[in-house]
């Protein structure tokens, strides 16, 4: 009896230490597995680091790549466009005006009233078409003509508080998203198509044109005054309000800059200087790129990946089209070399873009005990049906890492265009204030990112500078700054 018990003890003591044998391996297993999910974070976080002294350096070579874009065509990774936008408003304007948006496969028709000085905005109506996806690949004059019957239709509908005096044509801004080579306030020559449009009797031509006569043959008397981009709507936009806004940014799915340059600042220009001595540039600032940029293995990778390698690359590290995917691609090494949502690598993780930058803000902002939303969104777009409150943590580090860059960046790209108009130091003017025009759904929906912009920005300026540079959400520029464009470059104005 007592031999049983000996061998019964002698297997349970074997037992024992076989299962603590493999606790501990898993226990072992784990840790290493932590261990190394977290080296990875440590070095993501390292390589995006972006103290003052990089952002200066940042700040400089924009700087210097913007004098070099003005200075020549192709002389910079910035283009630095000019944009025949000499007259920004002043809140003066009066009259009914018009906007067509067309940046994407919805475009928008706008009516503003405008009541002067006294009136500003008086009213307002704007109405939204989607584009048939057959005319987003078909001919120019199908693509046009749709878009003038809509421009019609919406005229047609007008009530009585849109007035335009007996006599005069109707005047429009007209907002085209796409690359330009802009030869007149009024016309441009379509240099490719990009979002999923593919015309290509349309490339080469003048868009305003293409524009006008489908007008014309829908019997609508109305005249393209202003062609414009985005962000030169915002700057307008930001002017009618404010007469302190000297540039506009474009934070969004993409990234743009525009800002008020002296006429005579800009070498490349041949023509007759502006009787406002102004000249609005569209710096094209997506595409600018430096040795001091903080890039990584993912970016890299992304960029290489991408439809266009090698460039847009300041904006495939600052704006809300890729950022959620910069994340992705760190958690999917995590989950491939430290197994970090399990044995298997989640088969979702590996594909691009399904991350987009909202679910990453409203991860990084949840604040619950249990980081539900966190929790939630690895489920929904992930198919991950358990997460740890640890690794959940580790997600929300990472979000703060890659905004943290991207919104510092953003900063120091801005503190670039302060410096090229020398005010990024208190002169003689001492007091005087200088407004940024901000628009996007990043800078506008993502508030870590604005707050960590706006932090960087007082950081970088210091206290007193500081004091005299507002950042402020601009209107609609894309729709209301255009149709505001029209009015300060209108027919009808005297001089």
């Amino acid at each position: 009896m007592g031999r049983v018990v000996v061998v019964a003890a002698v297997i349970g003591v074997a037992t024992a230490v076989a299962v603590a044998a493999v606790v501990g391996r898993r226990f072992v297993r784990k840790w290493r597995r932590r261990a190394k999910a977290l080296a990875i974070v440590k070095e993501v976080e390292e390589k995006c680091a972006t103290p003052i002294a990089k952002l200066r350096q940042v700040a400089d070579a924009m700087t210097v790549e913007m004098h070099a874009g003005l200075a020549s065509e192709g002389g910079s990774k910035l283009k630095m466009l000019i944009t025949y936008v000499d007259n920004l408003p002043t809140g003066d304007e009066e009259g009914l005006f018009y906007a067509l948006d067309l940046g994407g496969t919805n475009f928008r028709v706008l009516r503003v009233q405008l009541g002067g000085k006294e009136g500003g905005i008086v009213s307002q109506e704007f109405t939204e078409v989607s584009i048939p996806p057959k005319l987003m690949v078909g001919s120019s004059s199908a693509l046009f003509e749709f878009i003038a019957s809509k421009l019609a239709k919406f005229v047609a509908e007008e009530g009585p508080d849109f007035q335009i005096p007996t006599g005069r044509q109707r005047e429009l801004g007209f907002t085209f998203s796409f690359p330009v080579m802009q030869t007149s306030i009024d016309s441009g020559n379509l240099i490719k198509w990009t979002k999923g449009f593919s015309i290509d009797d349309t490339v080469g031509k003048d868009i305003v044109a293409e524009l006008t006569k489908a007008m014309e043959k829908q019997g609508l008397d109305m005249r393209v005054t202003a062609l414009v981009n985005d962000t030169v709507g915002t700057l307008a936009g930001g002017r009618y309000t404010d007469k302190d806004v000297i540039a506009a940014v474009i934070l969004g799915t993409g990234t743009n800059a525009a800002y008020v340059e002296r006429a005579q600042a800009i070498p490349k220009w041949h023509g007759l200087l502006p009787k406002s001595g102004e000249m609005v540039i569209n710096m094209e600032w997506g595409n600018f790129r430096s040795s001091h940029l903080p890039l990584t293995e993912f970016d890299h990778a992304l960029d290489m990946e991408s439809l266009n390698p090698g460039e847009q690359v300041y904006e495939k590290i600052i704006s809300g089209m890729y950022l959620g995917d910069i994340v992705r691609r760190v958690l999917c090494k995590m989950a491939e070399e430290a197994s970090f949502f399990g044995d298997t690598v989640p088969p979702k993780l590996k594909v691009p873009f399904t991350l987009r930058t909202p679910d990453m803000s409203a991860m990084h902002h949840d604040t619950s005990a249990d980081l539900s939303v966190v929790g939630n969104k690895l489920k929904t777009i992930f198919e991950i049906q358990d997460s740890s409150l640890e690794s959940r943590k580790v997600v929300i580090e990472l979000c703060n890492i890659i905004a943290t860059r991207g919104a510092r960046l953003a900063a120091a790209g801005m503190l670039g265009i302060l410096k090229k108009l020398g005010k990024d130091t208190i002169n003689d003017g001492e007091g005087q204030r200088f407004v940024i025009a901000m628009d996007g759904g990043l800078y506008e929906h993502y508030d870590a990112y604005s707050k960590c912009l706006e932090d960087t920005m007082a950081e970088l300026l210091g206290e007193v500078v500081s004091q005299n540079i507002v950042i402020k959400h601009s209107m609609d520029g894309s729709g209301i700054g255009a149709a505001l464009l029209a009015a300060s470059h209108s027919q009808y104005l005297e001089g």
